[in-house]
């Protein structure tokens, strides 16, 4: 044990967070490139192939050749669980730093964050498909209000529009009697949590200037070719935001014009609430792109520590 803690005092994690837009892969990259890091994923639909446009996924050309991990990992027809994220997370980190370079996790996926940081350990609940199909039925706020009344505690954290998230709530409700409290096993090494700070008028203008490039980019082409490739409306739908209105729209639910208010309005609200999230961690040193100068000697401070 003595040994396996001198070891882990060497190793070095730089987490990148910050809302959606907020500028967290150029950053990543301009800071890999300086500090001989690699990156990882933490973008909860950048794990799924065929989603690029829409999950802002990084080019080849915007990788810069820094190495880039755990994009494209898994069928978007899957379900990729918050442990399986984990899991392939711990030992692309662990293999980042035998080659002597620093891992630089970056996302805005929050649960995914911290259940690498802080070892956010899931309850192992297997599915119960009927009770699934059942719910499936129900909307998200109607699936809420069963959540509030079974677990009020579990429903206070909760994303109250996920409904792939209420109904597996509910289900680990079910079976154990309600969400059980969290339970932590942190990495044994100090990290270092960056934070991108942008004022809100900033995020929104950003938010809703990255949509329309990714509707000349072909986002709703990339949706039609999911499709295509066997995934239906309903899973489409379970990504969410942009993704949900998207397919609201190809079915003729919406129109057009709907659809791009819808989406843009879905993307600000998620920022929104990435925030909320991001707030009550302390750890984390939120610093402005035209700081960079200020990053660079902390991030310094810290791989010399």
């Amino acid at each position: 044990m003595g040994i396996e803690r001198k070891n882990s005092l060497n190793k070095k994690l730089i987490v990148i967070v910050g809302p959606t837009a907020s500028g967290k892969t150029e950053l990543a990259i301009k800071l890999a490139k300086k500090f001989n890091g690699e990156i990882i994923n933490a973008d909860s639909r950048q794990v799924y192939k065929g989603m690029d446009i829409g999950t802002a996924k990084p080019t080849k050309d915007e990788m810069k050749g820094i190495p880039h991990y755990l994009l494209d990992v898994v069928s978007p027809k899957r379900k990729f669980t918050v442990a399986q994220y984990r899991k392939l997370a711990l030992k692309t980190i662990e293999k980042i730093q035998k080659k002597g370079k620093i891992p630089f996790l970056v996302g805005g996926t929050w649960f995914y964050i911290r259940a690498v940081v802080d070892g956010l350990v899931i309850p192992e609940v297997p599915p119960d498909w009927k009770l699934r199909k059942k719910l499936e039925k129900k909307s998200p706020k109607e699936l809420y209000q069963i959540l509030k009344k079974m677990d009020p505690e579990r429903a206070k954290t909760i994303e109250k529009e996920n409904k792939r998230r209420l109904i597996r709530a509910i289900e680990i409700c079910k079976r154990i009697g309600k969400v059980p409290p969290l339970k932590f096993n942190p990495l044994p090494y100090p990290v270092l949590m960056i934070g991108i700070k942008r004022t809100k008028r900033e995020l929104k203008e950003r938010i809703k200037k990255r949509f329309f490039e990714w509707l000349k980019r072909g986002l709703i082409l990339e949706v039609i070719k999911l499709r295509k490739q066997g995934v239906s409306f309903k899973r489409i739908e379970e990504f969410g935001m942009h993704y949900r209105e998207i397919a609201k729209y190809l079915q003729g639910k919406i129109s057009e014009k709907e659809m791009i208010e819808n989406s843009i309005k879905e993307i600000q609200n998620y920022a929104k609430k990435q925030m909320n999230w991001f707030k009550k961690d302390k750890r984390i040193h939120w610093i402005h792109e035209k700081e960079l100068k200020k990053l660079i000697k902390l991030i310094k401070k810290y791989l010399q520590t």
